[in-house]
């Protein structure tokens, strides 16, 4: 009796026997589930990368001595958004240096100081770009995760009344409403729902984790940057 039961609770089993249709939906419940798998373990990795790559580059420009010093260390920091940011305002500054001529840092900043304080504004724009790359970039493949957790509920509830469907058919066609002919429809209407429901939490629960962890790197890259307008309009103000 037992090992007759445990035979007709086999989810295998129950996807066989189920129609096309609770079947269809079923698989694409499976493919969003390892979809938001492979996003929740690639993001995860990524966001911790970025954060404690900020971390120490942050650290290493606020314990270095001029911009051509952390420019050579941040190579090492592909990871940091906010290195990345940093390279962004560097290569912008730069570029003011061969339009402006003079030799080193400080050169490059009388020079531009000379001509406009108005030219700051190429340098914020410089990092507000590369601010708001870095900031889609981690925000990849994120949204995945919220249709997933919006939409596989729903889904696994259109294969439920599907399922529920088919058993009120057998009832018609069998004219008959023992177990044995709606339990069919409701074990595939049932397991609809419960793949819906595995999809969704994980995905639900990942999505608002990866949220608050932007949302940490963002503030972070725009702390940063204002750090590195200050610093660059001191210069100019000098």
């Amino acid at each position: 009796m037992q090992a007759s039961v445990v035979a007709a609770l086999n989810p295998w089993q129950i996807f066989m026997e189920a129609t096309i249709v609770v079947k269809a939906v079923i698989v694409l419940l499976v493919v969003f589930f390892h979809v938001c798998l492979y996003i929740i373990i690639y993001k995860g990795i990524v966001l911790s990368r970025a954060i404690s790559g900020s971390k120490r580059f942050i650290e290493v420009f606020w314990g270095s001595r001029s911009y051509d010093e952390v420019y050579e260390q941040s190579g090492r920091y592909k990871s940091s958004p906010v290195a990345q940011i940093f390279r962004a305002g560097y290569m912008e500054l730069a570029k003011l240096k061969t339009d402006g001529g003079g030799d080193g840092r400080h050169a490059v900043v009388q020079e531009i100081g000379k001509r406009d304080l108005g030219e700051i504004e190429i340098v914020e724009r410089s990092l507000n770009r590369a601010y708001t790359e870095e900031l889609t970039r981690l925000e990849g493949m994120i949204p995945f995760l919220a249709t997933t957790g919006s939409t596989a509920p729903f889904i696994g509830l259109f294969g439920t009344v599907w399922g529920i469907m088919h058993s009120f058919m057998a009832i018609k066609e069998l004219n008959s409403v023992s177990l044995t002919t709606v339990a069919p429809g409701i074990a595939e209407a049932l397991i609809a729902t419960a793949i819906g429901l595995v999809a969704a939490v994980p995905a639900v629960i990942a999505y608002n984790y990866f949220l608050r962890k932007i949302r940490i790197v963002s503030a972070n890259m725009s702390a940063f940057s204002n750090d590195f307008l200050n610093i660059t309009k001191r210069h100019f103000l000098k």
